[in-house]
């Protein structure tokens, strides 16, 4: 009774296991709304859980700057131990989260990849390989093994992919607005005037903020109003009703562009620190893999012919 009784207020006294999984996953992607991305949550619930974790242990592990966020010496210290409990705990899970169907092609995705591209498109896929079956994994863990995930679509910044992970297309970021932005007509180039008068939607937590995107785009850093999204994805939503200007990737705003639900507001794209990667595991189902692979490049690659 005694030894249960401690086991009882040892795992009272731990901090849930998904605070330190949304620490190591900013950590590692140096990015809260890479993060998000990564774990299938919101930007503000990453945020909300890494603040509990430093609550609890009573120091801060992040420096939240205007650029982003950095590590401090606490959450230096910290990190690698974490990663190894991370890692030994889907080491010790693996046997128990093999494929229940051979068959299956399971591929974990970013939201924002998701929805505008696979969403739209997938059904096409299966059409045309009709002895593949799929399974869309958005909720993975940091760094999924080819035992969970076939085909692994992240978000996050270009120095964190590995040598086996592929850039889907150019890490680019464009300034969009809907066709009503303007009642006339949609501005080729957007000036600071209608600017003051609009809204700029953005993701929070990477460095690709306007404050520092502004200038590149020869506009005033300084803007009346924002909203501040946690995906790409959601940034397309917002300017696609009509809700302000958005600085967003080009790579997923390509689809709206294409339809016309999306215009440019601005002809300049602008190199992103951030972007989308994806990365084939090895496993049995190789060659499938590479084709579905093959297959989301060119449909990227379609939207901007």
């Amino acid at each position: 009774v005694l030894l249960m009784l401690c086991l009882w207020h040892m795992s009272r006294s731990l901090p849930p296991l998904g605070w330190f999984r949304a620490f190591e996953s900013a950590a590692r992607l140096q990015s809260f709304t890479a993060a998000a991305e990564d774990l299938d949550m919101t930007q503000s619930a990453i945020s909300q859980q890494i603040r509990a974790l430093e609550s609890r242990l009573g120091c801060r592990l992040f420096d939240r700057k205007h650029r982003g966020i950095s590590l401090t010496d606490n959450g230096r210290k910290l990190l690698p131990d974490i990663t190894r409990a991370i890692e030994s705990i889907q080491a010790a899970t693996a046997p128990f989260q093999g494929h229940t169907n051979t068959n299956v092609l399971t591929v974990g995705t970013s939201v924002s990849i998701a929805q505008w591209y696979l969403a739209p498109a997938l059904h096409e896929f299966m059409q045309s390989h009709p002895g593949v079956q799929i399974r869309l994994l958005t909720a993975v863990w940091p760094d999924e093994t080819s035992d969970t995930t076939d085909v692994q679509i992240r978000f996050g910044p270009a120095n964190s992919t590995n040598t086996h992970s592929q850039p889907l297309g150019d890490y680019k970021l464009t300034l969009v607005a809907s066709p009503r932005f303007n009642k006339h007509r949609p501005p080729r180039r957007i000036s600071n005037k209608q600017l003051a008068n609009a809204t700029v939607i953005q993701a929070v937590g990477t460095s690709d903020t306007w404050a520092n995107c502004a200038e590149r785009f020869a506009l005033n850093p300084h803007v009346g109003s924002s909203i501040f999204v946690d995906t790409h994805g959601l940034a397309i939503d917002f300017a696609r009703s009509g809700s302000g200007v958005a600085l967003t990737s080009e790579l997923i705003a390509a689809p709206s562009l294409a339809d016309g639900s999306l215009v440019r507001v601005h002809p300049k794209l602008i190199d992103s620190n951030d972007g989308y990667s994806v990365t084939i595991n090895s496993s049995h189902h190789q060659n499938t893999a590479q084709i579905f692979v093959d297959w989301l490049k060119k449909q990227i690659s379609d939207y901007r012919t």
